[in-house]
């Protein structure tokens, strides 16, 4: 299972000795990550990318979850240095490629203070305990979530009430003399380009996330040709279920341009 995980320690060393035992994990085949970043909590609330762009198949760019999470760690303050990392503007666009809810962030928060590090990485895992017990050991504290289809299902409520306002200017339009009409066209075309701009945006976005799938489904085949047993096993399913998100992920948005 797809899941976004924060690791958070006091110091930075215990964070990067954290970061190499998830490369470790990843190596021997406990864990797959797709994407990882070291981050530090500064005394004004924002967030600093101490590591990032590592050798994993989705990097910390424009609109992945990772780099989402990372602006929205940072709070209000921190959305523009978040932005550097890599995330899109707003805070709701950002909590919905996140892939994560409120309280999760929340959660993550209150225990992200200043002058604290943490791990943020996008996984897959199908056991909690090989992470767990790596960053016990090291005194991290552990969140995880799994990944949830909020970004699609946002698109496509914004997507159905423009089609619906649309409608119904249109409806009132037929129905209004000839000097109401030029008004009520203005707003019509108005919703219109609002509309065109939400579905042009959806396009990108379901094309960035067929890269990214396909990009993850890539590694994760060159890592099974190098792997046995349980090791391959587990390798294996994890594309069997990266393909089915995806696919699921697909059936969803088709609603946005029906």
């Amino acid at each position: 299972m797809e899941k976004m995980l924060v690791v958070v320690f006091d110091n930075e060393t215990k964070t990067y000795e954290g970061s190499r035992a998830l490369y470790q994990l990843d190596s021997e085949g406990s864990i797959t990550i797709h994407a990882e970043a070291v981050i530090s909590k500064n005394n004004d609330g924002t967030i600093t990318v101490k590591q990032g762009e590592g050798d994993f198949p989705v990097r910390t760019v424009s609109g992945t979850a990772i780099g989402s999470l990372i602006g929205l760690l940072g709070g209000p303050a921190g959305l523009a240095v978040g932005a550097l990392a890599g995330t899109m503007a707003g805070s709701f666009a950002d909590l919905f490629v996140a892939g994560v809810d409120s309280d999760f962030l929340a959660e993550v928060s209150n225990v992200l203070t200043p002058g604290k590090y943490a791990i943020v990485a996008d996984i897959s895992e199908e056991w909690v305990t090989p992470v767990d017990t790596r960053m016990e050991a090291l005194n991290g504290f552990v969140f995880r979530t799994a990944r949830e289809g909020f970004e699609e299902a946002q698109r496509a409520r914004e997507v159905a009430e423009l089609r619906a306002e649309i409608d119904q200017l249109k409806a009132e339009h037929a129905r209004v003399k000839a000097e109401h009409k030029a008004k009520l066209q203005a707003k019509i075309d108005q919703l219109n380009t609002r509309l065109q701009t939400k579905l042009q945006q959806a396009r990108q976005r379901s094309e960035q996330i067929k890269n990214e799938t396909e990009a993850k489904v890539q590694a994760l085949h060159k890592k099974a040709a190098k792997a046995q047993g349980e090791a391959k096993a587990a390798i294996d399913a994890r594309v069997t279920e990266i393909k089915k998100q995806y696919e699921q992920w697909v059936e969803r948005a088709k609603s946005m341009v029906a």
